[in-house]
């Protein structure tokens, strides 16, 4: 393990000590566990399992576990860790009684998006009635749903922070929209099965992140951007660099959702991210600062003054008032620890 991961993951664990004695000598499921939400997920698991004394274990759908065993050998093959294999929309069930499941599953890619929305659609809506099912039978005490901040459609340019009580919605003409109004359709489903069957049901309207384990060849612009220095190449902004996003590191992003597992009220959606919005031109360059080396900057397309920026920036209000949340490591030092972290794997 890397001395970067270790540290967050003390890190984490000093935030969240007292939450994790209601896994006592429980078993838990986890879909998604493979990506960067649940590598994150598995390592804190693993420590605070450990470190606790807590006696419990996880198992972990994966639709490749030989993938995932050569990929973090340390998680996949973890005494406290069973993988099994198969697809989110049709998985056996495992025997036996679970006290709580994370859903984390449903690839948030662009690429699949564009290219097969229906699939997209589908695999949310028909892979999170699954779990639900799963949930109802095996007993669980507890289920979080990582939704995300797509269910409010197109952020108004006038609207700074998005809460969530904010009714806007996908575009249903655009085919484009299937993810965010299938985790619309996901997060209704578990109200759903909240109310008939008495299930506890936490949902985490998730933003954007940036931490180890996030991929760097896929739609993250800050990802491409740490990618981009890494290679000593410059970072290409496609656009004019004035959309606003934010970003929450990995070891917060682990903070806020097991206190929205453990402690969050049921079918009340928190918003997950960072409320300090970046344009994505200060988001390149500070990714260019943190770099050792002198990368450029270049912006293909001159900004229109009169028109007002697009934003993706959560109101993370509730959360920080109702469970106390806030965001402890700042984004300068969460780039630097991202890409320090990078560079050591790649040696």
């Amino acid at each position: 393990m890397s001395s970067i991961i270790a540290q967050d993951l003390d890190h984490i664990l000093k935030h969240t000590e007292p939450l994790w004695q209601e896994l006592k000598d429980s078993r838990i499921f986890i879909t998604g566990g493979t990506g960067f939400f649940g590598c994150w997920l598995l390592e804190s698991f693993i420590l605070a399992n450990e470190k606790l004394n807590l006696g419990a274990r996880a198992c972990v759908l994966t639709r490749n576990p030989a993938i995932f065993q050569t990929k973090a050998p340390h998680l996949a093959y973890h005494s406290s860790i069973e993988l099994l294999g198969g697809n989110i929309t049709c998985f056996d069930f495992p025997e036996g009684q679970f006290s709580h499941i994370i859903h984390a599953a449903t690839e948030a890619s662009a690429k699949l998006n564009q290219e097969n929305p229906l699939l997209m659609f589908d695999t949310i809506v028909a892979g999170t009635r699954r779990v639900l099912e799963f949930a109802r039978v095996c007993g669980a005490s507890k289920l979080l749903l990582t939704s995300s901040g797509a269910v409010y459609g197109k952020q108004p340019s006038e609207m700074t922070h998005l809460a969530e009580d904010y009714l806007g919605s996908p575009d249903l003409s655009e085919p484009g929209s299937s993810y965010g109004e299938g985790k619309r359709v996901a997060e209704m489903l578990c109200t759903l099965y909240a109310k008939q069957y008495g299930l506890e049901i936490k949902i985490a309207r998730c933003f954007a992140f940036v931490g180890p384990y996030l991929p760097l060849d896929i739609h993250f612009a800050i990802g491409n951007f740490i990618k981009n220095a890494l290679l000593n190449e410059p970072i290409e902004i496609k656009g004019d660099g004035t959309a606003y996003r934010s970003y929450l590191y990995a070891a917060d992003l682990m903070i806020w959702l097991w206190t929205i597992l453990f402690q969050g009220q049921t079918c009340r959606p928190y918003n997950v991210g960072s409320q300090e919005g970046l344009t994505i031109k200060d988001t390149a360059l500070m990714v260019a600062d943190c770099s050792s080396k002198s990368i450029p900057v270049r912006i293909a397309q001159n900004a229109d003054p009169t028109k007002l920026a697009s934003r993706y920036v959560p109101n993370t209000q509730r959360a920080m008032t109702e469970l106390g949340l806030h965001t402890t490591i700042d984004i300068s030092l969460a780039i630097n620890k991202t890409i320090e972290w990078n560079l050591k794997t790649q040696q």
